[in-house]
């Protein structure tokens, strides 16, 4: 049984900043892609970022600049540092991570709200 546990979320004034953490446990042989996915309300969950094992990075065009993902390997952990935070972050966060031979898997979501 795979488990993905984020934490880090929280309410934050505009122009703050946010790390979001995300550890996959279980028995896990390796994890080829890690991502963070949001969803704002009445919206589609949309992705935010991903990385790969070998560190190589994509992020959406409304996060460019701003927001930073990393990973530890050794510890199945993907990050996501948020800095310069619009009100349009403002959504639940997901951690999405791709295991070799189990498949896709997703975190339980942790709230980001962004407001003065």
């Amino acid at each position: 049984q795979v488990q993905l546990v984020e934490s880090g979320g929280g309410l934050v004034q505009p122009g703050g900043s946010l790390r979001l953490s995300c550890a996959a446990s279980g028995t896990i042989f390796s994890i080829s892609i890690m991502g963070w996915y949001r969803q704002a309300p009445g919206k589609q969950r949309e992705l935010v970022a991903t990385i790969t094992s070998g560190g190589s990075t994509n992020y959406a065009n409304s996060v460019k600049g701003r927001f930073t993902i990393s990973r530890d390997n050794a510890r199945n952990t993907v990050y996501l540092q948020m800095n310069s935070l619009k009100p349009e972050d403002t959504a639940v966060y997901y951690c999405n991570a791709i295991i070799e031979r189990l498949g896709g898997y997703w975190g339980q979501g942790t709230q980001v709200t962004v407001s003065s």
